[in-house]
């Protein structure tokens, strides 16, 4: 006999109960969830309020560093306004001065092309010439305040002891100067100091050019030339003689000093004399003439008074060979 097979039942109670549990479960998780999401919000919100709060105050300190960048930058532009109206300004006088500069040149340049050519010839004139003119009713004075200027080529000897340093430096540029305004333009100029030491070493032995910017750098230079001297003027002389002194020259030799502290005077004049040869009508290639500053005014040593031996020196060597002394009563310029 067969049995009877058991139907199945598929919403039984047990089923049903386990879906009743999980839905409660699932109501319970929400339940919960939705529970702890104000805290989670209020947490950010907090966080975030002070983000602002930081951010707004990042904020006042970002403007007010702007406000300062702001007012230096405006004060910058208004300086830099100022400085585009000078400098408009400066160029103005620059390209006045520029102008008046091309003009006073070309005028020196004329004048100075003049002069010179007025020099020249009156150094190139033949004796023919100089009888000629010797005749004429009015005469043409070749020197100037009884100083021969008639000289191709001038060479400076300058006493740079201590004394001249510090007593008649200033009088001894402006003479310089003087003297070389006599010449208005020469085939050459040298300065050596009374040992023979040179004011420009790269022209020793050699003429420097005479040119304006030249002229310039000598006075320059004579300002801080500081040389070794033993106050004595001998050297000099004679180591210029020797080095410069040409049959076809014409040559000027000015000595500035206060003293000479030699032994001997005579040694002196005669060793001169032998290598300052005469030319044929008598007269001495290398003209001698002195310029005696007075500073050294009472007796020094056993040798006497130094300034009055300087003084006697320079008289007999300037007249032996066809110069000029001139003695000075101040050393103020």
């Amino acid at each position: 006999m067969k049995k009877k097979r058991r139907e199945i039942q598929i919403f039984s109670l047990s089923f049903l109960d386990c879906i009743c549990c999980g839905f409660g479960a699932i109501i319970l998780l929400f339940v919960l969830s939705k529970f702890a999401e104000p805290m989670i919000i209020e947490e950010v919100k907090e966080d975030l309020e002070a983000k602002i709060v930081r951010l707004e105050e990042e904020l006042v300190e970002i403007r007010g560093e702007t406000a300062i960048l702001n007012r230096d930058l405006t004060a910058k532009k208004e300086q830099l306004s100022e400085e585009k109206i000078r400098l408009a300004r400066l160029q103005g006088d620059l390209s006045k001065i520029k102008g008046q500069y091309a003009a006073s040149k070309d005028t020196a340049q004329v004048q100075n092309i003049i002069e010179g050519q007025l020099a020249r010839a009156m150094q190139e004139l033949t004796e023919e010439m100089r009888r000629l003119l010797e005749q004429q009713p009015r005469k043409i004075e070749s020197s100037i305040g009884g100083i021969p200027v008639d000289s191709e080529y001038i060479i400076f000897i300058i006493d740079t002891s201590g004394s001249m340093q510090r007593n008649a430096w200033p009088l001894v540029q402006r003479k310089l100067s003087e003297t070389l305004n006599v010449y208005p333009k020469v085939k050459g100029i040298q300065i050596m100091n009374d040992m023979g030491e040179y004011m420009f070493s790269q022209y020793r032995g050699k003429w420097i050019p005479d040119t304006p910017a030249r002229r310039r750098a000598i006075i320059s230079r004579l300002s801080s030339w500081q040389a070794f001297s033993n106050s004595s003027p001998v050297e000099g002389i004679t180591a210029a003689i020797q080095t410069f002194y040409a049959t076809d020259k014409k040559i000027s030799l000015y000595v500035f000093g206060d003293e000479f502290s030699g032994a001997r005077i005579q040694p002196v004049i005669d060793t001169v004399d032998r290598i300052n040869q005469r030319a044929k009508d008598g007269s001495r290639r290398v003209r001698i003439h002195a310029v005696g500053f007075p500073v050294v005014m009472e007796k020094t040593g056993m040798r006497g008074n130094t300034g009055e031996r300087f003084a006697t020196l320079m008289r007999i060597l300037c007249h032996r060979n066809g110069g000029t002394f001139v003695g000075l009563n101040s050393t103020r310029p």
